[in-house]
């Protein structure tokens, strides 16, 4: 089956190249960051002085002392490498991304010869400035090869012998095993494949029978072809201006109904939606709202977005509006059969488009229960995410009695001093004026940092927690610390 890689060496020394006017000539160093940074690509000079990906900055530095060093940017790197894969595309609907700078495309069934397959990539990546390498082969591993043999190579005959002459670093085994293969006198991979599969299976391990099968040009491993991100776009430009919300409005359900017609044509559901109001002033408004189900029902996408632009302000008139569709989903919603008590995904979205609305995007989140010793610790706040909702199906299981007594729920608050005078070693009065303790339970005793004394990191902690009834009703928890007392929370 005939696969073209592309290769892009030292990738992010050429993205960096593109911006901060690299020279390739000279030492250059890409570091991830300068402080405590490691090296992340470097160029032919550099590494011919002994900088190796991987190595602290420090060490870099010190073997190249008058090498250049550049900040990797991974969002640029990113972006580039996707415009990349999209633009591949346009050669193969099969691309498979085996990370930034390494791509393999699946010719079969693709119209052409190898040399028009190879023209075909090169036109694909023509507007990109980067050092690109093409090889053609008949599995990844030697259309790799191919490509690091030089631009353009092709493998058309046999694989082994086209793989003779070709270092032992090309298996990517590692330098130890590399080295141990050296000492046994074995430097190519024609070399390698002459040796015999079951000894040197032995005595190297499992994956060493994938070394001898790459050597002999065998390579079974199956693209996986890169999920394409699919997006519908929808605008309204230069048809008018709008002055007020009716207006505004009116012109997003049309919007509206115009990309759920392109929701149905492909057979999708939206699971996010960006809204862009551009002004006439020249002010974007871009608002992102997040679906909890996925749906194409045009009426709750208009809810969903109305509850969004509540409470926005624009300083002039709207000329222009844009709505995209995206992380989209196939098929319809699952449904069950006895689903009546089941949230409704649609109110639960209107409800987080108003709070993004009124609290900014990401102020509405969800209190997460932790194990630990500590009060304290036991909760985190993380960002409300909307995981698709998925409607529970009926059991008899799901039947249950009703519980006979309520059950009290813990409200932390932050350390505050109270006076407790303690008699035959437990809290009888709290508070000033003093409330009389009712019941007391406890000690619960949190010991940590015990250590601390002979590694020097962080002071110990020791405190002896209480849950006591006062005679207001109230139940609360307090604790003694370092001779002190404080309230932590109090039971709802």
């Amino acid at each position: 089956m005939p696969i073209i890689c592309v290769w892009i060496p030292a990738f992010r020394l050429a993205v960096a190249r593109l911006t901060q006017a690299v020279a390739l000539d000279a030492p250059v160093i890409v570091a991830d960051k300068l402080e405590r940074g490691r090296v992340v690509d470097c160029s032919l000079p550099a590494a011919a002085l002994g900088v190796r990906p991987g190595m602290t900055l420090v060490q870099a530095q010190a073997v190249a002392n008058e090498a250049r060093t550049v900040v990797d940017d991974r969002e640029r790197d990113a972006a580039i490498w996707y415009d990349v894969l999209e633009a591949l595309d346009a050669a193969s609907p099969l691309v498979e991304d085996a990370g930034w700078g390494r791509a393999f495309l699946e010719m079969h069934g693709i119209e052409g010869s190898a040399y028009g397959w190879i023209a075909a990539v090169r036109n694909a990546l023509a507007g990109f400035d980067l050092p690109l390498r093409v090889g053609l082969g008949p599995n990844p591993f030697v259309a790799l090869a191919a490509a690091m043999l030089g631009d353009g190579a092709i493998c058309d005959g046999d694989p082994a012998a086209f793989l003779t002459a070709f270092p032992l670093e090309q298996l990517d085994c590692g330098d130890d095993v590399c080295d141990r293969l050296r000492l046994l006198g074995i430097r190519t991979l024609g070399e390698l494949a002459a040796l015999p599969h079951g000894p040197f299976v032995r005595r190297f391990g499992p994956a060493a029978a994938q070394w001898h099968e790459w050597a002999h040009g065998v390579d079974r491993r199956r693209l996986r072809p890169r999920a394409r991100a699919l997006r519908i776009d929808r605008s309204s430009y230069g048809e008018g201006e709008a002055t007020s919300e009716e207006a505004v409005l009116f012109a997003l359900r049309s919007l509206v109904a115009r990309v759920v017609d392109d929701l149905g044509a492909a057979g999708k559901r939206a699971g996010r939606l960006v809204f862009a109001l551009e002004c006439e002033n020249g002010d974007v408004r871009e608002l992102t709202t997040r679906v909890a189900q996925p749906t194409a029902v045009p009426g709750t996408l208009f809810d969903l977005l109305r509850a969004r632009l509540e409470g926005i302000t624009l300083d002039a008139p709207v000329v222009g509006l844009r709505l995209v569709a995206e992380g989209l989903e196939d098929g319809g919603v699952p449904l069950a059969l006895f689903a009546g008590s089941d949230p409704d995904p649609d109110a639960l979205g209107i409800v987080l488009a108003r709070l993004d609305a009124a609290l900014g995007e990401g102020g509405a989140r969800r209190t997460r229960i932790l194990t630990g010793p500590r009060v304290e610790r036991r909760f985190a706040h993380d960002p409300f995410t909307l995981e698709p909702l998925v409607s529970t199906t009926w059991s008899t299981a799901a039947i249950a009695p009703l519980p006979q007594t309520a059950t009290l729920q813990f409200r932390p608050l932050a350390p505050q001093p109270v006076a407790v005078r303690v008699i035959g070693g437990t809290p009888r009065f709290v508070g000033t004026p003093a409330q009389t303790v009712l019941d007391a339970a406890g000690p619960w005793r949190v010991e940590e940092g015990w250590w601390a004394g002979a590694t020097g990191a962080g002071e110990p902690l020791a405190r002896d927690e209480y849950d006591v009834l006062l005679d207001d009703g109230s139940l609360v928890r307090i604790a003694h610390e370092r001779h002190a007392w404080s309230i932590r929370g109090i039971y709802d």
